[in-house]
C-alpha cells in the first residue's frame, strides 16, 4: 500500500491529469453551450419582436471625423519581420522621447485611449496600437495565430520596430491581461506597468473557478469559443450589443462621468460595421483556455492598479488578490461610481493618477 502524501506512480498521475483535463473541457463546453442556448432565446426573442429590424447591419463606409482628429496624434503603420503582419497605430508626443505603449480591450480599438493620447505627450511618445486582428491591423484567419504566445511577441516586437527597448506598458481589459504577461515574461522591456481594469492572470483563472458570480460575468469567454455565431450576435439590430456595452445603464460608461458622444459611438461603429472586423477580437478569446495557467507569475517592476468599483464584467476582490503577485512598489486605486471603461469614464482622474504614479517613482529611484 503507498503511503499516504506518496508521489503517485507514472500510469496514476497519467490518468489523474486526464481525467482532470476531461472534467476542464467538459466544464467549457458545457457553460459554452449554456451561453449559446441563452444566446439563441434573445435571438429567437428579437425575431418575434422586431422581425424587420434584427438582422438591419449597416456597414460604414466614412470614418467619422474624430478618428482623423489631428490633436490626437498620427495614423501610424509598421510591419513585424517574424510575422510579416501589418500593424496600425497612432503615435502623439515626440519620437526620442520615452516611449508609453497603450494596449486596448474588447470590444475596443486604438481610440479607445484618446484621453491618454492628448494628455501624455508632453512627456512620452505614446503609442496607441491596433491589436493583432483590430482595427486596421492585419487579421490572420486562423484562431491559431491569436495564441496569447504571438499576442506577446506582437509587443515585444513592434516596441524593437519602433526603436525602442524598454517603456511605460499600460493596458486595459484584454490590453491588461497582454500587459501582464509582457510584464512576466520580458521583464527587462517594461519599466513601469499600469493595467485598468484586470487582474494579474493567475488571480483571474483561479478565482473565476472558486466563484460562480465571476464565472458567470465571464460567461462571454465560453460564448466566444463557438464559430462564428458571436460574431453574428454583435451584427443583430445593425450592433444592438456594442453600443449597449457602451451606453447602458447596467454596463456603460458615465454613471458620473464622461460619456461616449454620438461621433464616439460612431467611430466604434465604423471599425466593427466591416465585414469580417469582428472574426480576429473575437479570437483573442478562442485559444484562451489552452493557454492558462501560466508558468511563471511574479511582477518585478513598480505597478499601478486603476479598478472601477462599479465594472459589470471583473469583481473588485480581484484586484486586491492581485497584489502578492508584484515583487515590487505596488498601488491600487479603486474608482467608487466608475464603470469597467474607466479610462475612457473617468478620464481627468486616470490620468491624474498615473502622473503621481510616474512621478512619484522617479522621485523614488534618484532617492
Amino acid at each position: 500500500m503507498a503511503r499516504p502524501g506518496a508521489a503517485c506512480p507514472p500510469p496514476a498521475r497519467r490518468v489523474m491529469v486526464a481525467a482532470r483535463a476531461l472534467l476542464f473541457w467538459a466544464l467549457v463546453y458545457s457553460y459554452c453551450g449554456v451561453c449559446a442556448c441563452i444566446a439563441g432565446l434573445r435571438l429567437l426573442w428579437s425575431i418575434g419582436r422586431r422581425p424587420g429590424e434584427t438582422f438591419r447591419w449597416v456597414v460604414r463606409e466614412n470614418p467619422p471625423a474624430c478618428l482623423n482628429d489631428p490633436s490626437l496624434g498620427t495614423h501610424c503603420y509598421v510591419r513585424i519581420k517574424d510575422s510579416g503582419l501589418r500593424f496600425h497605430y497612432v503615435a502623439a508626443g515626440e519620437r526620442g522621447k520615452p516611449l508609453m505603449l497603450l494596449l486596448h480591450g474588447f470590444p475596443e480599438f486604438w481610440y479607445s485611449w484618446r484621453h491618454q493620447l492628448r494628455e501624455f505627450k508632453s512627456e512620452y511618445r505614446v503609442v496607441a496600437l491596433d491589436l493583432r486582428g483590430y482595427g486596421e491591423t492585419d487579421a490572420p484567419s486562423h484562431k491559431e495565430n491569436y495564441k496569447i504566445d504571438c499576442l506577446i511577441a506582437d509587443i515585444k516586437d513592434i516596441l524593437e520596430s519602433l526603436g525602442y527597448s524598454k517603456c511605460v506598458l499600460i493596458g486595459h481589459d484584454w490590453g491588461g491581461m497582454i500587459a501582464w504577461l509582457v510584464a512576466i515574461c520580458y521583464p527587462e522591456m517594461v519599466t513601469k506597468l499600469i493595467v485598468v481594469n484586470f487582474p494579474h492572470p493567475s488571480v483571474f483563472t483561479e478565482y473565476i473557478l472558486r466563484h460562480p458570480s465571476q464565472l458567470i460575468k465571464s460567461g462571454y469567454y465560453f460564448f466566444f469559443q463557438m464559430p462564428w455565431f458571436p460574431e453574428f450576435m454583435f451584427t443583430l439590430n445593425d450592433f444592438k450589443v456594442l453600443k449597449s456595452l457602451f451606453t447602458s445603464q447596467a454596463t456603460g460608461i458615465g454613471r458620473k462621468g464622461c460619456r461616449l458622444t454620438a461621433e464616439d459611438i460612431e467611430a466604434y461603429l465604423y471599425v466593427f460595421s466591416q465585414p469580417g472586423a469582428l472574426t480576429g477580437p473575437i479570437n483573442h478569446y478562442r485559444t484562451i483556455f489552452s493557454c492558462l495557467p501560466l508558468q511563471h507569475h511574479e511582477v518585478i517592476m513598480p505597478t499601478l492598479l486603476l479598478w472601477g468599483e462599479r465594472d459589470a464584467f471583473m469583481e473588485v476582490e480581484m484586484a486586491e488578490i492581485t497584489r502578492i503577485y508584484v515583487k515590487n512598489h505596488f498601488r491600487l486605486t479603486i474608482l467608487s461610481e466608475a464603470s469597467h471603461w474607466l479610462q475612457q469614464d473617468q478620464p481627468d482622474i486616470v490620468n491624474k493618477l498615473i502622473w503621481t504614479f510616474l512621478k512619484e517613482e522617479t522621485k523614488r529611484k534618484r532617492e
